[in-house]
């Protein structure tokens, strides 16, 4: 691994600093060669650092703030009135090429506002939009984007979100020639509303993309797509539709497994196999998103993140900055944009 730098925002998200530097502990050890700056207030983190025997690391920076972007905090009064936010002292490391990467489980409204104002967007990008892993029926996983940094979209910004997923996934989760489909109401070609159906068009007749058509919702996880588009309304709806639903299955199953004390007993003898089960299908797994199209690498944590979690949204920047993602999103959407020229 060639060594890079991650700013972490160290103050957002729930549960505050302590899953951050938790993760960060875990990411020293997975990820040997990174450095890491730590982003926010100085008196807060450096006794969690102290206490973990982080403080003298050397591959550790602790870069002081002195403002926090609450969760609460519209994005607008974020941008404008905490200029020295761990949120925005994190992003400008990336805009300065003094990161390679910035991961953050704040305010996904004003990173997303702050991000777009400090890193700008792409040349020949519309809209940047926010993309997360879902799992699939055969282990392995797809993308879905977007998934509500923009509620409302015409056809070419999705055709767009089908180019910049088709490169995340080729590269990222290296699929050689990904699959792209259409988040739809049903398989039929006359489904759906005039944007979707122009979008369709559009994807199909480019040859840079492996357009396979439409999707419904029931085939999220059935393996038919290594990309799925669709616009921020939809993407947001669908995506904590699945999360509650897993979150729904889990606790059921622990409820009816402390029921009884044979079951306690079945599981304990086949704990390692359900466990795999077990993770594979937890959100925290797939935590992470990204907002591609940005010029640098953002990852947006789950704001209730644990320690696994977040360290899973490190994994996710690792990855991209490795990959150096957005620049061959650059190269990818300018060669489509000559295609259609």
């Amino acid at each position: 691994m060639a060594a890079l730098t991650l700013a972490l925002d160290a103050m957002g998200g729930d549960h505050g600093p302590s899953i951050v530097i938790a993760a960060l502990q875990s990411a020293l050890s997975e990820f040997a060669e990174v450095h890491f700056i730590v982003v926010g207030d100085e008196a807060e983190l450096l006794p969690l650092l102290q206490q973990q025997q982080l403080d003298t690391h050397p591959r550790i920076t602790l870069k002081h703030a002195s403002q926090t972007v609450a969760m609460t905090d519209k994005p607008g009064y974020s941008l404008r009135a905490k200029p020295d936010s761990s949120m925005r002292i994190a992003l400008d490391l990336v805009a300065s090429g003094d990161a390679a990467a910035c991961v953050s489980a704040g305010n996904t409204g004003a990173l997303m506002t702050k991000a777009y104002f400090a890193l700008k967007t792409l040349p020949g990008v519309l809209r940047p939009a926010l993309m997360s892993a879902i799992p699939q029926a055969s282990g392995k996983s797809s993308f879905l984007l977007d998934l509500g940094a923009n509620p409302v979209c015409d056809s070419d910004t999705l055709f767009q979100f089908g180019v910049m997923g088709s490169q995340a996934a080729r590269h990222v989760l290296h699929i050689d020639k990904p699959r792209v489909a259409l988040l739809n109401m049903g398989e039929e070609d006359i489904k759906g509303n005039d944007v979707v159906k122009a979008t369709a068009q559009l994807l199909q007749n480019s040859p840079s993309v492996n357009y396979i058509g439409f999707i419904e919702g029931d085939d999220l996880f059935a393996d038919k797509a290594d990309v799925i588009v669709c616009d921020g309304f939809v993407g947001n709806i669908a995506l904590k539709s699945c999360e509650g639903l897993a979150d729904l299955l889990l606790n059921n199953i622990r409820a009816n497994i402390n029921a009884h004390w044979m079951t306690r007993w079945f599981v304990k003898l086949f704990y390692s196999r359900l466990q795999r089960s077990w993770d594979w299908l937890k959100p925290d797994h797939y935590n992470g998103a990204s907002l591609i199209g940005l010029r640098g690498v953002v990852i947006k944590s789950h704001g209730d993140a644990n320690a696994k979690a977040f360290l899973s949204a490190i994994a996710q920047a690792v990855e991209e900055a490795q990959q150096d993602l957005p620049t061959r999103i650059r190269d990818q959407v300018e060669h489509v944009l000559l295609e259609q020229e």
